[in-house]
Protein backbone atom coordinates (compact mmCIF):
# COMPACT_ATOMS: atom_id res chain seq x y z
CA UNK A 1 0.00 0.00 0.00
CA UNK A 2 2.83 2.39 1.02
CA UNK A 3 4.08 1.78 -2.09
CA UNK A 4 1.16 2.51 -4.31
CA UNK A 5 0.63 5.66 -2.22
CA UNK A 6 4.58 6.44 -3.68
CA UNK A 7 3.85 5.72 -7.02
CA UNK A 8 0.56 7.92 -7.17
CA UNK A 9 2.70 10.74 -5.26
CA UNK A 10 5.51 10.64 -7.93
CA UNK A 11 3.14 10.42 -10.74
CA UNK A 12 1.30 13.45 -9.49
CA UNK A 13 4.10 15.04 -8.85
CA UNK A 14 5.77 14.58 -12.65
CA UNK A 15 2.23 15.90 -13.83
CA UNK A 16 2.68 19.51 -11.61
CA UNK A 17 5.83 19.40 -13.28
CA UNK A 18 4.61 18.91 -17.01
CA UNK A 19 1.60 21.17 -16.85
CA UNK A 20 3.97 24.14 -17.50
CA UNK A 21 5.50 23.66 -21.05
CA UNK A 22 7.73 26.45 -22.06
CA UNK A 23 7.40 28.52 -25.04
CA UNK A 24 7.64 27.84 -28.70
CA UNK A 25 6.78 30.64 -30.89
CA UNK A 26 6.84 30.94 -34.57
CA UNK A 27 6.69 34.01 -36.50
CA UNK A 28 3.26 34.45 -38.04
CA UNK A 29 3.55 38.09 -39.64
CA UNK A 30 6.86 39.94 -39.10
CA UNK A 31 7.11 43.72 -40.57
CA UNK A 32 9.50 45.71 -41.20
CA UNK A 33 11.27 47.59 -38.28
CA UNK A 34 14.17 49.29 -37.67
CA UNK A 35 16.98 48.02 -35.14
CA UNK A 36 15.92 47.67 -31.38
CA UNK A 37 17.78 51.00 -29.88
CA UNK A 38 18.10 52.04 -25.79
CA UNK A 39 16.29 55.12 -24.50
CA UNK A 40 18.56 55.36 -21.35
CA UNK A 41 18.04 56.80 -18.64
CA UNK A 42 15.24 58.83 -19.84
CA UNK A 43 11.37 58.77 -19.85
CA UNK A 44 10.58 59.39 -23.27
CA UNK A 45 9.65 55.95 -24.09
CA UNK A 46 6.93 57.83 -25.97
CA UNK A 47 9.48 59.55 -28.88
CA UNK A 48 11.24 56.71 -29.38
CA UNK A 49 8.76 53.89 -29.65
CA UNK A 50 6.63 56.57 -31.83
CA UNK A 51 9.82 57.55 -34.23
CA UNK A 52 9.89 53.71 -34.32
CA UNK A 53 6.87 53.34 -35.61
CA UNK A 54 6.94 56.13 -38.30
CA UNK A 55 10.41 54.44 -39.65
CA UNK A 56 8.33 51.54 -40.43
CA UNK A 57 5.90 53.63 -42.10
CA UNK A 58 8.90 55.24 -43.84
CA UNK A 59 9.91 51.97 -45.07
CA UNK A 60 6.35 50.57 -46.13
CA UNK A 61 5.94 54.31 -48.13
CA UNK A 62 9.01 55.14 -49.74
CA UNK A 63 11.12 51.46 -49.06
CA UNK A 64 13.89 53.72 -47.02
CA UNK A 65 14.92 52.29 -43.71
CA UNK A 66 15.87 55.97 -42.04
CA UNK A 67 17.11 56.61 -38.09
CA UNK A 68 15.12 59.07 -36.97
CA UNK A 69 16.34 61.47 -34.16
CA UNK A 70 13.98 60.90 -31.13
CA UNK A 71 15.80 63.83 -29.13
CA UNK A 72 14.81 66.24 -32.02
CA UNK A 73 11.24 65.70 -30.93
CA UNK A 74 11.70 65.99 -27.49
CA UNK A 75 13.77 69.40 -27.46
CA UNK A 76 10.47 70.70 -29.34
CA UNK A 77 8.38 69.43 -27.19
CA UNK A 78 9.38 70.13 -23.97
CA UNK A 79 8.66 74.07 -24.55
CA UNK A 80 5.03 73.17 -24.85
CA UNK A 81 5.22 71.23 -21.46
CA UNK A 82 6.88 74.28 -19.86
CA UNK A 83 3.95 76.85 -21.68
CA UNK A 84 1.50 74.53 -20.40
CA UNK A 85 2.47 73.78 -16.88
CA UNK A 86 3.87 77.90 -16.36
CA UNK A 87 0.54 79.54 -18.05
CA UNK A 88 -1.64 76.78 -15.62
CA UNK A 89 0.38 77.78 -12.48
CA UNK A 90 1.71 74.99 -11.74
CA UNK A 91 -1.50 73.17 -11.99
CA UNK A 92 -0.54 70.62 -14.94
CA UNK A 93 1.70 67.64 -15.77
CA UNK A 94 5.25 68.79 -15.98
CA UNK A 95 7.21 65.07 -16.09
CA UNK A 96 9.65 63.28 -18.87
CA UNK A 97 6.33 61.32 -19.93
CA UNK A 98 4.22 61.81 -22.80
CA UNK A 99 1.88 60.22 -25.60
CA UNK A 100 2.30 59.27 -29.48
CA UNK A 101 -0.19 62.53 -30.52
CA UNK A 102 2.97 64.37 -29.16
CA UNK A 103 5.10 63.17 -31.46
CA UNK A 104 2.63 63.83 -34.31
CA UNK A 105 2.22 67.09 -33.11
CA UNK A 106 6.09 67.74 -33.67
CA UNK A 107 6.27 66.31 -36.73
CA UNK A 108 3.29 68.76 -38.24
CA UNK A 109 5.03 71.94 -36.41
CA UNK A 110 8.46 71.31 -36.86
CA UNK A 111 9.06 68.22 -39.55
CA UNK A 112 11.53 65.62 -39.10
CA UNK A 113 15.64 64.85 -38.83
CA UNK A 114 17.37 61.98 -38.82
CA UNK A 115 19.60 60.69 -36.01
CA UNK A 116 23.20 62.05 -37.54
CA UNK A 117 21.36 65.64 -37.83
CA UNK A 118 20.01 65.72 -34.29
CA UNK A 119 21.40 62.87 -31.87
CA UNK A 120 21.15 65.40 -28.38
CA UNK A 121 23.89 63.73 -27.10
CA UNK A 122 26.65 66.12 -25.55
CA UNK A 123 30.71 65.77 -25.05
CA UNK A 124 30.85 62.67 -26.63
CA UNK A 125 28.69 60.93 -24.30
CA UNK A 126 26.65 57.57 -26.21
CA UNK A 127 23.68 57.17 -23.85
CA UNK A 128 21.27 59.30 -23.33
CA UNK A 129 20.64 60.50 -19.96
CA UNK A 130 18.51 62.97 -18.67
CA UNK A 131 18.38 63.00 -14.76
CA UNK A 132 19.86 66.36 -14.13
CA UNK A 133 18.63 68.00 -17.29
CA UNK A 134 14.33 66.87 -15.68
CA UNK A 135 16.16 67.94 -12.36
CA UNK A 136 16.67 71.47 -13.76
CA UNK A 137 13.50 72.17 -15.75
CA UNK A 138 11.35 71.27 -12.90
CA UNK A 139 13.07 73.77 -10.85
CA UNK A 140 12.62 76.62 -13.52
CA UNK A 141 8.74 76.08 -14.69
CA UNK A 142 7.98 75.61 -10.96
CA UNK A 143 9.69 78.61 -9.77
CA UNK A 144 7.97 80.42 -12.93
CA UNK A 145 4.38 78.86 -11.57
CA UNK A 146 5.07 80.30 -8.14
CA UNK A 147 6.27 84.02 -9.48
CA UNK A 148 8.32 84.98 -6.37
CA UNK A 149 8.74 89.01 -8.29
CA UNK A 150 4.97 88.88 -8.10
CA UNK A 151 5.69 89.62 -12.22
CA UNK A 152 6.10 86.78 -14.62
CA UNK A 153 9.52 87.60 -16.76
CA UNK A 154 8.76 87.98 -19.96
CA UNK A 155 12.24 85.92 -21.26
CA UNK A 156 11.49 82.90 -18.78
CA UNK A 157 10.80 80.76 -22.62
CA UNK A 158 14.31 81.69 -23.54
CA UNK A 159 15.59 80.40 -20.14
CA UNK A 160 14.03 77.18 -20.75
CA UNK A 161 15.10 76.93 -24.64
CA UNK A 162 18.78 78.22 -23.08
CA UNK A 163 18.98 74.75 -20.98
CA UNK A 164 17.19 72.49 -23.31
CA UNK A 165 20.45 73.95 -26.25
CA UNK A 166 22.91 73.01 -23.03
CA UNK A 167 21.70 69.36 -22.33
CA UNK A 168 20.49 68.45 -25.95
CA UNK A 169 22.23 71.21 -28.31
CA UNK A 170 20.68 73.39 -30.55
CA UNK A 171 18.38 73.00 -33.58
CA UNK A 172 19.82 73.26 -36.97
CA UNK A 173 17.44 74.53 -39.80
CA UNK A 174 19.35 73.19 -42.45
CA UNK A 175 21.35 69.59 -42.59
CA UNK A 176 22.80 67.15 -45.04
CA UNK A 177 21.80 63.74 -45.69
CA UNK A 178 22.82 61.43 -48.19
CA UNK A 179 24.55 64.12 -49.76
CA UNK A 180 21.58 66.13 -49.76
CA UNK A 181 21.11 69.20 -48.31
CA UNK A 182 17.58 69.47 -46.41
CA UNK A 183 15.12 71.53 -43.46
CA UNK A 184 13.11 69.58 -41.48
CA UNK A 185 10.46 70.52 -43.29
CA UNK A 186 11.68 69.12 -46.77
CA UNK A 187 13.16 65.78 -44.81
CA UNK A 188 9.74 65.04 -44.15
CA UNK A 189 7.68 65.97 -47.39
CA UNK A 190 10.64 63.27 -48.59
CA UNK A 191 9.78 60.60 -45.80
CA UNK A 192 5.80 60.72 -47.11
CA UNK A 193 4.65 61.23 -43.75
CA UNK A 194 1.46 62.84 -43.06
CA UNK A 195 0.69 63.52 -39.75
CA UNK A 196 -3.39 64.14 -40.52
CA UNK A 197 -3.43 60.35 -41.76
CA UNK A 198 -2.45 59.01 -38.20
CA UNK A 199 -5.30 58.09 -35.28
CA UNK A 200 -5.40 57.04 -31.73
CA UNK A 201 -7.79 54.41 -31.03
CA UNK A 202 -9.21 53.38 -27.43
CA UNK A 203 -11.61 50.96 -25.34
CA UNK A 204 -13.49 52.49 -22.02
CA UNK A 205 -16.92 52.51 -21.42
CA UNK A 206 -17.29 56.14 -19.49
CA UNK A 207 -17.14 57.44 -23.22
CA UNK A 208 -19.73 56.78 -25.93
CA UNK A 209 -18.71 54.35 -28.19
CA UNK A 210 -17.45 55.67 -31.63
CA UNK A 211 -17.25 59.36 -30.69
CA UNK A 212 -13.86 60.83 -29.92
CA UNK A 213 -12.73 62.08 -26.43
CA UNK A 214 -9.71 62.84 -24.02
CA UNK A 215 -8.80 60.11 -21.63
CA UNK A 216 -7.85 61.44 -18.61
CA UNK A 217 -4.31 59.97 -17.98
CA UNK A 218 -1.65 61.93 -16.62
CA UNK A 219 0.93 61.53 -20.17
CA UNK A 220 -1.82 63.05 -21.56
CA UNK A 221 -1.03 66.58 -20.54
CA UNK A 222 -1.50 67.74 -24.50
CA UNK A 223 -5.16 66.65 -23.94
CA UNK A 224 -5.08 64.94 -27.03
CA UNK A 225 -8.28 63.65 -28.36
CA UNK A 226 -8.68 59.92 -29.20
CA UNK A 227 -11.59 57.42 -30.86
CA UNK A 228 -13.55 55.61 -28.24
CA UNK A 229 -14.45 51.80 -29.72
CA UNK A 230 -15.07 48.63 -28.39
CA UNK A 231 -12.31 46.32 -26.81
CA UNK A 232 -13.27 43.75 -29.77
CA UNK A 233 -12.95 46.51 -32.30
CA UNK A 234 -9.67 47.52 -30.94
CA UNK A 235 -8.30 44.30 -30.79
CA UNK A 236 -9.82 43.61 -34.29
CA UNK A 237 -7.66 47.33 -36.08
CA UNK A 238 -4.38 45.71 -34.41
CA UNK A 239 -4.97 42.50 -36.41
CA UNK A 240 -6.19 44.60 -39.57
CA UNK A 241 -3.26 46.40 -39.31
CA UNK A 242 -0.78 43.95 -39.11
CA UNK A 243 -2.40 41.90 -41.36
CA UNK A 244 -2.24 44.56 -44.44
CA UNK A 245 1.42 46.03 -43.98
CA UNK A 246 0.92 48.62 -41.18
CA UNK A 247 2.71 48.26 -37.74
CA UNK A 248 1.08 49.78 -34.49
CA UNK A 249 2.08 52.22 -31.70
CA UNK A 250 0.79 51.10 -28.27
CA UNK A 251 -0.04 52.81 -24.61
CA UNK A 252 0.33 50.32 -22.21
CA UNK A 253 0.56 49.51 -18.94
CA UNK A 254 4.00 47.07 -18.07
CA UNK A 255 3.98 47.83 -14.56
CA UNK A 256 2.29 44.01 -13.11
CA UNK A 257 4.58 41.24 -12.77
CA UNK A 258 3.13 39.26 -16.01
CA UNK A 259 4.78 42.11 -18.02
CA UNK A 260 8.80 40.61 -18.09
CA UNK A 261 11.42 42.23 -20.48
CA UNK A 262 13.82 39.60 -18.91
CA UNK A 263 11.69 36.75 -20.07
CA UNK A 264 10.25 38.55 -23.21
CA UNK A 265 6.52 37.90 -22.37
CA UNK A 266 3.90 39.54 -21.00
CA UNK A 267 0.55 37.65 -19.87
CA UNK A 268 -2.29 37.28 -17.86
CA UNK A 269 -3.22 34.22 -15.73
CA UNK A 270 -6.50 33.00 -14.87
CA UNK A 271 -4.98 32.07 -11.60
CA UNK A 272 -2.98 34.57 -9.83
CA UNK A 273 -0.97 32.08 -8.45
CA UNK A 274 0.61 31.07 -12.27
CA UNK A 275 1.45 34.66 -12.54
CA UNK A 276 5.67 33.62 -12.02
CA UNK A 277 5.34 31.15 -13.60
CA UNK A 278 3.52 31.93 -16.19
CA UNK A 279 6.55 33.84 -16.99
CA UNK A 280 8.46 30.81 -18.66
CA UNK A 281 5.73 28.76 -19.91
CA UNK A 282 2.07 28.03 -20.51
CA UNK A 283 -0.71 28.34 -18.49
CA UNK A 284 -4.73 28.95 -19.27
CA UNK A 285 -5.60 32.72 -19.53
CA UNK A 286 -7.95 35.20 -17.56
CA UNK A 287 -10.85 35.88 -20.59
CA UNK A 288 -10.83 39.76 -20.54
CA UNK A 289 -14.00 41.46 -21.12
CA UNK A 290 -14.94 44.64 -21.52
CA UNK A 291 -16.29 45.89 -17.84
CA UNK A 292 -13.04 44.03 -16.65
CA UNK A 293 -11.14 46.28 -18.39
CA UNK A 294 -12.89 49.58 -17.36
CA UNK A 295 -12.71 48.33 -13.58
CA UNK A 296 -9.02 47.79 -13.64
CA UNK A 297 -9.12 50.84 -14.96
CA UNK A 298 -11.42 52.76 -12.71
CA UNK A 299 -9.33 51.56 -9.80
CA UNK A 300 -5.69 52.35 -11.29
CA UNK A 301 -4.72 48.69 -11.43
CA UNK A 302 -4.40 48.97 -15.04
CA UNK A 303 -1.87 52.71 -16.14
CA UNK A 304 -0.54 53.97 -18.83
CA UNK A 305 3.49 53.27 -17.96
CA UNK A 306 4.85 53.15 -21.08
CA UNK A 307 4.73 53.20 -24.96
CA UNK A 308 6.00 50.52 -27.12
CA UNK A 309 5.25 49.63 -31.10
CA UNK A 310 3.63 46.52 -32.46
CA UNK A 311 5.64 44.98 -35.39
CA UNK A 312 3.97 41.60 -36.14
CA UNK A 313 2.38 37.77 -34.43
CA UNK A 314 3.56 35.33 -33.25
CA UNK A 315 1.47 31.73 -32.11
CA UNK A 316 2.68 29.63 -29.35
CA UNK A 317 2.85 25.76 -29.77
CA UNK A 318 -0.77 25.88 -28.98
CA UNK A 319 -1.81 27.79 -32.05
CA UNK A 320 -2.08 31.05 -29.22
CA UNK A 321 -1.82 33.96 -30.95
CA UNK A 322 0.76 36.61 -29.53
CA UNK A 323 1.75 40.12 -30.65
CA UNK A 324 5.45 41.00 -30.95
CA UNK A 325 6.34 44.06 -29.30
CA UNK A 326 9.79 46.22 -29.71
CA UNK A 327 10.72 48.24 -26.92
CA UNK A 328 12.95 50.62 -26.05
CA UNK A 329 15.24 48.92 -23.61
CA UNK A 330 18.19 47.82 -25.49
CA UNK A 331 19.39 44.68 -26.31
CA UNK A 332 21.37 43.71 -23.43
CA UNK A 333 20.16 40.03 -23.09
CA UNK A 334 20.62 40.52 -19.04
CA UNK A 335 17.25 42.00 -19.51
CA UNK A 336 15.76 40.54 -22.49
CA UNK A 337 15.39 37.46 -23.86
CA UNK A 338 13.81 37.95 -27.38
CA UNK A 339 16.54 40.56 -28.72
CA UNK A 340 14.67 43.76 -27.27
CA UNK A 341 11.10 42.13 -27.96
CA UNK A 342 8.29 41.43 -25.49
CA UNK A 343 5.36 38.78 -26.78
CA UNK A 344 2.21 40.15 -25.71
CA UNK A 345 -0.15 37.72 -25.14
CA UNK A 346 -3.94 38.57 -26.34
CA UNK A 347 -5.48 38.58 -22.70
CA UNK A 348 -2.40 40.80 -22.17
CA UNK A 349 -2.99 43.46 -25.17
CA UNK A 350 -6.65 43.23 -23.82
CA UNK A 351 -6.33 44.04 -20.26
CA UNK A 352 -3.77 46.57 -20.41
CA UNK A 353 -2.94 48.43 -24.06
CA UNK A 354 -4.68 51.80 -22.79
CA UNK A 355 -4.48 52.99 -26.52
CA UNK A 356 -2.93 52.15 -30.18
CA UNK A 357 -1.77 54.74 -33.00
CA UNK A 358 -2.20 53.22 -36.50
CA UNK A 359 -2.27 54.53 -40.11
CA UNK A 360 -6.28 55.75 -41.12
CA UNK A 361 -5.82 53.27 -43.71
CA UNK A 362 -5.07 50.61 -41.52
CA UNK A 363 -8.54 50.33 -39.58
CA UNK A 364 -11.30 48.30 -41.32
CA UNK A 365 -13.29 49.92 -43.51
CA UNK A 366 -16.64 49.27 -41.38
CA UNK A 367 -15.47 50.99 -38.06
CA UNK A 368 -13.57 53.66 -40.02
CA UNK A 369 -17.28 55.33 -41.63
CA UNK A 370 -18.57 54.48 -37.63
CA UNK A 371 -15.32 56.65 -36.50
CA UNK A 372 -15.80 59.46 -39.48
CA UNK A 373 -12.27 58.76 -40.65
Amino acid sequence: MRKLFFSLGFMLAVGAINAQEAYKFTDVIDLDATPVISQGATGTCWSFSTSSFLESEIIRLTGKQIDLSEMYTVRNTYPKKAENFVMRQGKAQFSEGGLAHDVINSVREYGLVPQEAYNGLLENNTNHNHAELVAVLEAMVKTYADNPAGELSKNWSKAVDAVLDVYLGTNKDTFTYQGKQYTPSSFLQMTKIAPEDYVTITSFTHAPFYSSFILNIPDNWSNGSMHNVTLDDMISTIDNALTNGFTVELDCDVSERTFSSKNGVAVIPANPENNSKALEGIYPELKVTQNYRQNEFENFTTTDDHLMHITGVLKDQNGTKYYKVKNSWGTDANRTTHNGYVYFSEAYMRLKAISIMVHKDAVPKVLSKKINL
